[in-house]
């Protein structure tokens, strides 16, 4: 997946879980370290654990891989001193090992998952999760810390009463991921850390820089039509070319920038967002395009188009070519969707979120449960062929909805939040088992995300379902969602 952020139901006071502005595209080669990949280890601003590149004087338990730099190792040893500092030698020599272990789970490789900072529904903690055991020895001998520690009522009051209901306040659902044992978890700690090397010296995970010095790329892709040229589109509105020796055309291949509604803030999902190379374009020269628009009155829109290359220039598209093949209000300006692509089948498929804000909304039943709806679905149409009525596509008979009544007849798929980016399965390169499959990522709400296989008639559960687990209470208990 690329650099996209993935939901507009952004937490005040933390970092939405999408964009990534600038950034450079990569070429991705996975090796399968399945091991590598089993524990979830995330620091309290969202970003992976590291290797400090000084020593950590304080929190040295991490310095070999954590979230702290001497920098914040310095600061909690400070904040560490000024506790201290209201103890006399006893209490020293009791309580300063359970106080510095308590503070340098900031510095955790698992921090997040301490400090619960992984679900927005709920507010950071104050304090790490810790055992059970650990935290009732640490309340048994260390009770007067806790109000040095935080200033958390609910937490100084409990310590006063009663340890066990203190100790509640502390408890974490997975006791896997609680402080000490989260130390001692062989699974989760084997290999955090590790850079592993196959027989050629190539890294778990290989990353090659192709591009650089972009706004906001959100799609890299080829024409296959054997030129080796590739595609990178911008979210403003531009496409440019890259020859197969790495270097950019100085004019860019399409530019929409006038066109497409956007903005510089930093979490706008409007754009230019998707991208698809018509199967037979070395013939027929055709692209098709996926972006946000302002229509009459000022109407959000997202539309998706037909282009052309240029006759004469093969590195420029022609902007007179344009055809609108459809259009479809955006009731707010997040969860856009964008992607485009061709199956096996010669069909244009097309990803379209569930029309914004948070927990679909609209309606009854939201917009992604609605099948009269264009939000929230998975399209398939045939843009070889014109419709009735004007349409500039036509809808194929095995759709599965063609014949229900209020249905709209182009959906494929529903019960989509989100899906952003999303790709056909090439297959076994010797069998070709698998061949043709699509796997789509689906941005969650605030607790799951989930990647999904896309079958036809498909219902991907939203706004019944977050992942496997009920959202909307009511709907969940549907026996007709069929998940």
């Amino acid at each position: 997946m690329l650099g996209k952020h993935t939901s507009p139901h952004s937490v005040p006071g933390r970092p939405a879980p999408w964009h990534s502005p600038g950034i450079f595209y990569l070429s991705l080669t996975f090796l399968g370290w399945v091991g590598l990949l089993q524990g979830h280890p995330q620091c309290l601003d969202y970003g992976p654990p590291f290797r400090p590149s000084l020593h950590l004087e304080f929190c040295s338990d991490y310095e070999s891989f954590g979230c702290c730099d001497q920098r914040k190792d310095r600061r909690i040893a400070a904040r560490y001193w000024d506790i201290m500092n209201y103890f006399d030698l006893k209490s020293h020599e009791l309580c300063g090992g359970y106080i510095k272990d308590i503070l340098c789970q900031e510095c955790s490789p698992y921090a997040a998952h301490l400090y619960d900072a992984e679900n927005p529904q709920t507010p950071l903690r104050n304090l790490p999760g810790l055992c059970s055991d650990y935290c009732s020895a640490f309340h048994h001998n260390c009770h007067s810390a806790i109000s040095l520690l935080t200033n958390d009522r609910s937490f100084q009051e409990s310590h006063e009463k009663d340890g066990t209901r203190f100790c509640h306040l502390l408890n974490l659902p997975d006791e896997d991921y609680c402080f000490p044992n989260v130390l001692r978890n062989n699974q989760l700690n084997r290999n955090l850390g590790v850079v592993a090397e196959d027989h050629q010296g190539c890294l778990q995970l290989c990353l090659a820089e192709v591009a650089n010095g972009l706004r906001n790329p959100v799609a890299m892709l080829h024409a296959g039509d054997g030129t080796h040229r590739f595609f990178v589109a911008e979210q403003i509105g531009m496409v440019w070319v890259y020859l197969p020796d790495g270097s950019r055309l100085e004019q860019p291949f399409l530019d929409l920038k006038s066109m497409v509604l956007t903005t510089p803030w930093i979490g706008d999902e409007r754009g230019f967002l998707g991208l698809a190379f018509h199967p037979k374009f070395r013939r027929n020269r055709k692209f098709y395009i996926y972006y946000s628009c302002l229509g009459k009155r000022k109407v959000e829109k997202i539309r998706i188009s037909e282009m052309k290359v240029s006759l004469s220039d093969p590195n420029k598209a022609d902007l007179k070519s344009e055809r609108v093949i459809l259009q479809i209000d955006e009731p707010a300006s997040n969860h856009n969707g964008g992607q485009l692509l061709f199956g096996l089948d010669g069909y244009l498929y097309i990803f379209t979120g569930d029309g914004g804000q948070a927990g679909d909304p609209f309606g009854k039943f939201g917009n992604a449960q609605n099948k009269s709806s264009l939000l929230g679905k998975v399209l398939r149409i045939d843009v070889n062929k014109a419709g009735m009525d004007g349409q500039r596509y036509q809808v194929p008979l095995d759709n599965p909805f063609i014949s229900e009544p209020d249905a709209h007849p182009a959906i494929y798929a529903y019960g989509v939040r989100n899906m952003w980016r999303c790709s056909v399965d090439r297959g076994d390169p010797a069998t070709r088992q698998g061949r043709g499959r699509m796997f789509c990522g689906d941005v969650g709400q605030n607790r799951f995300e989930e990647v999904d296989l896309i079958f036809k008639g498909g219902n991907y559960g939203w706004r019944a379902k977050e992942g496997f687990e009920c959202y909307d209470k009511k709907l969940c208990r549907n026996a007709s969602l069929g998940k």
